[in-house]
């Protein structure tokens, strides 16, 4: 900004050099005497008489005379200098302070209809209210931000950054923004940005999913799916993840996959939530869907469906557990869904504990211990009442099982999560 000014300056006091500075310099006279001329004048009528004394006496002919005439003439006229003479009416200064007066105003009426002052006003404003833009639009406090302070908010978001160098929290909320300006090419650079700061950050990740979605193609749809399952394996109810998963299996007519999804999402809403008969009647075209091409979600791989699993705590994790931790128990698909097919949740709970988990503990129905064949016991001491994880909660995993072969399960909370 101050070197836009100093260069504005600059340019303005050229300009102004460019018109003063003739009016200022002094003209140069070479002052020619009158006695100067009057005496080449006397020489030349001299000559006259000599060379008519000349023809009198029949020196030269008439033909000679004539032409010694005509190149004393000659001679005359390249002597002879004009009389020059300067006279000065007024004071030159006044012309030059006019002249300059004259820049500065033609300048000042030409950057006012063609300058940004405009603009220039309008980012110092968006930089003055950063920090309530930022309420506003994270803590959803007051009155929604309209397009134009969205606008504002960006390249408030854009200059903060410029000037600070790289922020998580700042390339993700600039990302937001540009998603609600249907900017979709700086969301994912800003979200890109945010992901190389934290690969492993949950918001960023959903967000940009989105986006991808927003796109539309079938490379966009398949990583927005990794984005996604990689959510869900940290957060296996993050109810938006689920909903976009089921978006992305109902657009690849993945049926059993996107009715799953669906009724997890239906599940958590209550009745007399607006999108609960909206779900419900995407539900019932799935089903539709299913009959009129065959397809059916498999019931059972075998009648093996109840897991006893036995949960114990590392001897060097007691003393470090959190104070009314919340206990989570579920299994997973080693591979394809991240979605729970079974789910225990205690608030009440010692060590060592056993609890059963089977296709009656599933968060859906068709996806449940029986549908899969390969399964990851989980179990997590959640601090929030949140399966994702935080500081200072304890977990512990188990291998990847084969379903048919495991009726019980010894598993350990081994881990601290710095």
């Amino acid at each position: 900004m101050i070197l836009m000014w100093a260069c504005f300056v600059l340019l303005t006091l050229i300009a102004l050099g460019f018109v003063m500075l003739p009016f200022l310099k002094k003209e140069r006279v070479q002052t020619i005497t009158h006695n100067a001329n009057a005496e080449l004048i006397s020489i030349y009528e001299q000559r006259l008489v000599d060379l008519q004394t000349d023809l009198d006496n029949q020196r030269i002919d008439s033909v000679n005379h004539a032409e010694s005439i005509v190149e004393l003439k000659r001679r005359l006229l390249n002597e002879l200098s004009p009389e020059k003479s300067l006279n000065s009416k007024g004071n030159n200064r006044i012309f030059a302070l006019t002249g300059g007066a004259f820049v500065l105003a033609l300048t000042g009426v030409f950057y006012g209809l063609t300058g940004s002052q405009q603009q220039i006003s309008a980012w110092h404003d968006a930089m003055d209210n950063l920090a309530d833009y930022g309420e506003r639009a994270v803590m959803q406090t007051g009155e929604p931000l309209s397009q134009n302070e969205l606008q504002a908010f960006a390249l408030a978001l854009r200059t903060k950054l410029s000037r600070s160098g790289d922020d998580e929290v700042a390339w993700m909320l600039l990302g937001r923004v540009a998603m609600s300006l249907n900017e979709f090419d700086m969301a994912q650079q800003s979200f890109d940005k945010a992901l190389r700061m934290n690969p492993d950050n949950m918001q960023v990740l959903i967000s940009y999913s989105q986006v991808l979605l927003l796109e539309g193609s079938e490379a966009n749809m398949t990583r927005a799916a990794g984005m996604l399952s990689k959510v869900l394996k940290v957060e296996p109810t993050n109810l938006d993840a689920i909903s976009l998963l089921a978006l992305i299996a109902y657009e690849r007519k993945d049926w059993p996959q996107a009715k799953a999804a669906f009724e997890v999402l239906l599940a958590s809403m209550e009745k007399n939530d607006s999108r609960y008969s909206m779900i419900s009647e995407r539900i019932s075209d799935i089903e539709q869907k299913m009959q009129s091409e065959g397809s059916v979600i498999p019931a059972t791989i075998s009648n093996n469906s109840t897991i006893a699993v036995t949960v114990d705590i590392a001897k060097e994790l007691i003393d470090k557990q959190p104070k009314d931790g919340i206990l989570f128990i579920f299994a997973k698909a080693a591979t394809g869904s991240p979605m729970p097919l079974a789910a225990v949740k205690l608030a009440k709970y010692s060590f060592p504990i056993t609890i059963e988990l089977s296709d009656s503990s599933a968060m859906v129905a068709g996806l449940n211990l029986s549908s899969a064949e390969n399964i990851i016991i989980s179990a997590r001491i959640s601090i929030d009442d949140s399966v994702m994880p935080s500081s200072g909660e304890l977990e512990g995993h188990s291998q990847s099982l084969k379903r048919e072969s495991v009726s019980d399960y010894q598993l350990q909370i081994d881990t601290l999560i710095p």
